[in-house]
């Protein structure tokens, strides 16, 4: 029998006995939940990811029978796919853009005495999209100096400003042994960089650029002749992004190839005899820059190797070759054009000779270039030859039409080629007179000048 107190307390156990158990079993779970091995528990030995990798578990509260729900974040199972840009990258590029120009000054004899301070200028030239000039001063630009030293400078001859560049001035040795005077910027280290010129009309020179006594005894001067050769480098800076190809495409050498092959000769056929001198050549390069040649060669079908020509110089012949093949004038050409100030000098000239053969031969861009160079050179001295030469333009067309129907054109373009002034005696008796020698072909005698005069 059990006594009415125990049963009593066995009663009160079997009551209360699921709210302990329930509580006892949150403690535990807490415990349990709250363990640092179960919050970040070790990936296992084979697993792909690194514990920083392994998101946290997430816990949500507990449901109405105490027990709690945990899953993985949805990090795990998408990995990040989002795209890697690559770096982009740029560069500063600082270089010079270089031009070169040749400067002759004929006559210096009669240059000097001009006065200190006082300079001949070059025509302007363009390099790195601003004008230059070079100014020779021949009794020299320091007035201390008493004309002992030529002065040569380099001028900026546009508008400018802080315009930074490289300069070379060469003073050329015309005896043919490479000695020239140099004075250069490139090639050398500079200790405070490029020339600066502040403003147009700013110049970088030399005013004891040559004593004038050892230059007048040098081989720096040929009959009466000096050659300044001047080369200028603008400094540009510019951004280069970053390219997959960047490829620099050279300037035609063409020329440069065809003048080899002109001066081995290899594979010639074809042999001119001028005035006992021979050239050799090649038919289909001639052929193809003459139509005369073509027709020589091809439509008369004349199979000699050796062709004698007597109607062109051995120099005048060279100079034609020179231009088929490399397309440019020989350097004696334009030397003697600007040397060339007598009437009879003009004529004989290697231009003049020149001139008349590019006609001869269908060389349409040589015979401009010779007229070029000529034009250059016209004087009042000079024009009558130069007229003489192009006596195929008078009897034109052209210039029949001019003279009936343009009579004030005529007079005032006759006037600008013979030098004569508005103020002219006798009425403008020159220009007349100019103007009857060429309308009869220039056989116009003294006394019928003067009688036209007198009229």
């Amino acid at each position: 029998t059990i006594s009415p107190e125990r049963e009593e307390r066995q009663q009160h156990r079997y009551r209360y006995r699921p709210i302990l158990n329930q509580k006892r079993g949150k403690s535990k779970r807490r415990k349990t939940l709250t363990n640092p091995a179960f919050q970040n528990p070790p990936p296992p030995a084979n697993s792909l990811f690194s514990p920083s990798e392994i998101s946290p578990p997430e816990i949500h509260p507990t449901d109405s029978n105490g027990n709690s729900s945990i899953r993985r974040s949805d990090s795990m199972a998408k990995p990040d796919t989002s795209p890697v840009l690559s770096p982009t990258s740029s560069r500063s590029v600082t270089q010079t853009v270089n031009g070169s120009h040749r400067f002759v000054i004929q006559g210096y004899s009669l240059a000097k005495g001009m006065g200190v301070g006082k300079h001949i200028a070059s025509d302007n030239f363009t390099v790195g999209g601003y004008q230059w000039a070079i100014y020779f001063y021949p009794d020299g630009k320091n007035p201390e100096d008493n004309s002992a030293y030529v002065s040569v400078f380099i001028a900026l001859a546009s508008e400018g400003t802080d315009v930074r560049a490289l300069f070379e001035l060469t003073l050329v040795d015309q005896s043919e042994k490479g000695k020239h005077k140099v004075h250069s910027h490139f090639d050398r280290s500079l200790e405070s960089g490029p020339y600066t010129l502040k403003y147009r009309g700013s110049m970088w020179g030399y005013k004891r650029f040559f004593r004038r006594a050892m230059l007048e005894t040098s081989d720096y001067l040929k009959n009466d002749c000096l050659k300044i050769n001047c080369t200028v480098g603008v400094v540009v800076s510019a951004v280069d992004c970053s390219r997959l190809h960047s490829i620099q495409v050279p300037e035609s050498d063409i020329g440069a190839h065809f003048g080899t092959l002109l001066e081995t000769m290899e594979g010639s056929d074809v042999t001119f005899n001028v005035a006992g001198e021979k050239f050799e050549a090649h038919k289909l390069v001639l052929a193809a820059r003459s139509p005369l040649f073509r027709s020589k060669f091809f439509d008369c079908a004349e199979d000699s190797e050796e062709i004698v020509i007597t109607d062109l110089e051995p120099d005048v012949f060279k100079a034609i070759l020179h231009f088929i093949y490399r397309d440019t004038l020989t350097e004696d050409v334009g030397n003697t054009a600007s040397s060339s100030s007598s009437l009879s000098s003009i004529s004989e000239s290697l231009t003049a000779k020149l001139l008349a053969a590019a006609d001869r031969y269908g060389l349409d861009r040589l015979r401009l270039m010779c007229e070029s160079h000529l034009c250059k050179d016209i004087s009042v001295a000079s024009v009558a030859r130069i007229l003489a030469l192009a006596d195929t333009v008078m009897r034109s067309d052209g210039f029949e039409y001019l003279k009936e129907n343009c009579p004030t054109l005529q007079s005032e373009l006759l006037k600008t080629v013979a030098g004569c002034e508005e103020d002219c005696s006798s009425g403008g008796g020159k220009s007349r007179s100019v103007w009857g020698q060429l309308s009869d072909g220039g056989e116009t005698t003294t006394n019928e000048r003067r009688v036209r005069q007198r009229t």
